[in-house]
């Protein structure tokens, strides 16, 4: 009998490998798409600036060889190319080892668009990413069964997200042991979704089954996944059904998707396995040398993980290849947002003519209701729920998006829902201000067709216009 591969998830892998591909189009997507007011060469945080003082042996990127934003525009929209061509099942049709070379492209190009990008790419879900869609390389495709070793290997990327969020929440705020955490989350979770005013709405007993099934899905059934079959499956079918209700209730970019995926390939689906011939032996070594190498580089994750002192995705390799997850080790009681506003008016007097830009999913107007986005991430305005938080998270990017607004600059504005301002007439100061939002009750809700309700805090930056007026491109 072959040791070295289970042909019973041949549909398990195809599953796994059509899903990741989809998360992989939306990554390459979002880049493509906002990387321009982001990381450009006139960007908050440019790329050249960011090579020029980061060798490349601590961030292997390509971009160290040369950066033009036309170059970048080509990585990323090549990267949805290829992911979609995984998508539609290329990798099928040509030999073992084209379709491992066709998978090794999406992560290449993908580990240089992270390694550059900064405070913009400092989420975990990109690690997470890159560690899954590194160990899909040898997975293999419809030429030999999938390898017991790469499904492992999955499986403990699984274990570590999920095993490693519960910790960090048990080791945490104490309002996960308290069970009380939800009565806060829904509303001070960073991008709110169309479902998230009716979940912080639940009665407060519901709140603390939530966390106690949260606690259970994260702390115990992650070890269901390294037992024999149909317990395997059950306990990935749980995870899955969680990492859904977590999808409904909020806005997590990929991280619930790119979870569900691994939980997949960790499902045996009741489909006959197809005839094929045995694994190469250039195979089997590759395969098990990459075991190898992530067993050794697990052991920092694992000493992070089993540590009092904790910490939540962190990265021990340039390459992404192994590394450490959690989310959410405390939690926000109240919610802070930072309104931005521009007026065109000579003097920046209190009674100015002041006009708020509206972001594409956090909370700014009382009346506009949440949007879906996930798995769409929205860089910026994730970031701009950080520097609520505090002004230290602002550093370096968010005056130069003040200066971009006051600019006009197009590709800054593309990334914002909507301008107060026509195009070609930037306003000549920029303030910003903290508010304090809370959900509306249901009476409130009725009576004025509002979600939020909102306080002012305080200033958080004062009124500021440019040097020399620049002209908008």
């Amino acid at each position: 009998m072959d040791w070295f591969t289970v042909p019973d998830y041949w549909m398990s892998r195809l599953v796994f490998q059509r899903a990741l591909a989809a998360v992989y189009l939306v990554a390459f997507l979002t880049a493509a798409l906002q990387f321009r007011a982001l990381l450009g060469e006139r960007g908050m945080l440019p790329i050249p600036r960011f090579v020029a003082r980061v060798p490349f042996r601590r961030a292997p990127s390509l971009f160290h060889l040369r950066y033009s934003d036309p170059l970048f525009a080509g990585v990323a929209w090549g990267g949805c190319a290829v992911s979609a061509a995984l998508l539609a099942g290329l990798d099928s049709w040509l030999p073992l080892w084209g379709g491992m070379l066709l998978w090794l492209v999406p992560w290449a190009l993908y580990l240089s668009i992270v390694n550059v990008g900064q405070t913009w790419y400092g989420f975990g879900w990109e690690s997470l990413l890159l560690e899954t869609g590194f160990l899909a390389v040898f997975l293999g495709n419809d030429e030999v069964a999938p390898p017991v070793l790469v499904l492992f290997l999955l499986r403990w990327i699984l274990f570590r997200v999920e095993f490693g969020a519960g910790l960090i929440k048990i080791r945490g705020d104490a309002c996960w042991r308290k069970l009380t955490c939800l009565h806060y989350h829904h509303e001070t979770q960073p991008m709110p979704g169309p479902l998230s005013w009716f979940f912080h709405r639940l009665p407060g007993p519901l709140h603390k089954v939530e966390v106690a099934a949260n606690h259970v899905t994260q702390l115990l059934v992650p070890f269901l996944l390294f037992t024999p079959q149909p317990v395997a499956t059950a306990g990935a079918a749980v995870m899955i059904l969680t990492q859904l209700w977590l999808v409904l209730s909020g806005n997590f970019a990929w991280l619930n998707w790119i979870t569900i995926v691994l939980a997949l390939s960790a499902v045996r689906f009741p489909a006959h396995p197809p005839s094929v011939a045995p694994a190469p032996l250039w195979y089997e070594v590759v395969v098990s040398a990459v075991t190898a190498l992530v067993v050794v580089l697990s052991y920092h994750p694992v000493l992070n993980m089993v540590s009092r002192r904790q910490v939540m995705n962190r990265s021990f390799d340039p390459l992404h290849l192994v590394n450490t997850y959690g989310a959410f080790g405390s939690i926000s009681r109240i919610r802070y947002e930072v309104v931005v506003e521009g007026t065109l008016d000579d003097r920046p007097r209190e009674d100015a003519d002041w006009r708020e830009y509206e972001f594409r999913g956090k909370p700014g107007d009382p009346r506009r209701w949440p949007r879906q986005f996930a798995p769409y991430h929205l860089r910026l305005d994730w970031l701009m729920w950080f520097v609520a938080l505090s002004p230290a998270y602002a550093g370096a990017w968010f005056g130069a998006l003040v200066e971009r607004l006051l600019e006009g600059d197009r590709a800054t504005l593309k990334l914002l829902r909507r301008s107060p301002f026509p195009p070609g007439r930037p306003p000549r100061y920029i303030r910003a201000r903290l508010f304090r939002y809370r959900y509306t009750t249901w009476r409130e809700l009725r009576a004025t067709g509002a979600c939020w309700e909102r306080t002012y805090v305080r200033d958080f930056l004062p009124p500021t216009r440019l040097e020399e007026p620049a002209r908008t491109r």
